[in-house]
Formats: C-alpha cells, structure tokens, sequence
C-alpha cells in the first residue's frame, strides 16, 4: 500500500512541478494537501518525483518542451560565460533536462568571497536579491537571485547564483545516486547543447 501511495504521491508532485513550476520538495507538499493526506505522510524521493516528471513531459508537453530546455539552456550559457571567474556550474531541471518554461535556473558559483560576486552583478548593473539558502550538504549558503531576461521565451526567469566556497567544488562533482553528475560547468553544458537535437 505505502509503494502504492508513493506513486499517487510521485504523480502528483510532478504534475506540480511540470504545471506550476513547483520545486520538488513544496510540490511533494502540495501533492498530499491534493490527495487529502495527513503532513506526516511518507514521501516519495525526488528520483521517484523525477521519474514522473519525465512521463507528464512525454505525454502532455513533447511538442514545446524541447525549445523551452533549450532556450533556458542558453540563458544559463550566457550567464556561465558573464560569471566564468566563479567557476559556474549548472544544476537543477535545466542541467538534467527537465525543466520547461516555468523552470527557474540554478547556478552553482565556487569562489573565496561571495562578495566579489556581489560585486561583479553591481558591476554588471544587474539588480539582485540576497538571501541564504539550504546548500547540496544541508549547509548554509548564500543565493543572489536576478530576473533574468530570456528572449527566446519572451519572458523573465528566474536565475539563482548559489555561493560556495572553492573548496567545495569536489565534492560538488560526486555523482548522484543514479550515477550521473548532479551539475556541470560551462564545457559540459555546451556539450550537452551541441549533442541533443534542434527542436522541430
């Protein structure tokens, strides 16, 4: 019944996610408030959430979801070479490949002073809010989010640069538990683009 449940739950959250452009965790939350479960339910982890969002792509978005990844592809292009100091890497449902127009953009940037990226963006004449944010391991960091123009989709994304220290990009690289790296650098995301086909 539990694993039953799990998949309600599962199908749910990724309707969520793909429709309203939850991130996982609230729209796991969500999904119980819609099935009319109880706060303490077990929960589904993000590989199962993950999982759903693919089908709920395949079946409801394959006809505008490949051009809205790949618009936000190339948003997260031109900011990784705006900030190549910080060592940008791309993380999140545009890194993995399921993220649609509603998907916001997550960079992770590994430096020793969260200040100069601070300070590059004022440099940058590029407006941000700041606040601290849950980091890959639990940990405090710092986020800078920007409204992001994207003109490929018409519309403002939202971007987050994720402050790290450098000596936490090692350990940033681990893979994750499907064996495949969480997040990628500038190369890698060119690559990526360079490999999957144009949309029709």
């Amino acid at each position: 019944m539990d694993t039953i449940q799990k998949a309600e739950i599962a199908a749910a959250a990724a309707r969520f996610v793909v429709e309203d452009g939850l991130e996982y965790g609230p729209a796991k939350r969500q999904a119980l408030k819609a099935l009319g479960l109880p706060p303490r339910t077990a929960l589904p982890d993000n590989e199962a959430v993950e999982d759903e969002v693919r089908t709920h792509i395949a079946l409801f978005c394959a006809d505008t979801q490949p051009a809205e990844l790949l618009a936000l592809r190339r948003l997260a292009v031109l900011w990784m070479t705006r900030l190549e100091a910080f060592r940008p890497h791309l993380g999140g449902a545009v890194w993995h490949g399921t993220a649609t127009r509603l998907s916001d953009v997550y960079l992770q940037l590994f430096c020793d002073d969260s200040k100069d990226v601070e300070i590059a963006l004022i440099d940058q004449h590029v407006d941000y809010e700041a606040r601290t944010v849950s980091g890959f391991r639990g940990e405090p960091v710092e986020a800078l989010s920007v409204h992001a123009p994207c003109r490929e989709l018409q519309e403002t994304v939202g971007l987050h640069l994720m402050v790290y220290d450098y000596d936490d990009l090692r350990g940033a690289l681990q893979p994750d538990s499907r064996g495949r790296s969480p997040r990628g650098n500038l190369a890698a995301l060119q690559r990526l683009i360079a490999d999957t086909p144009e949309p029709t």
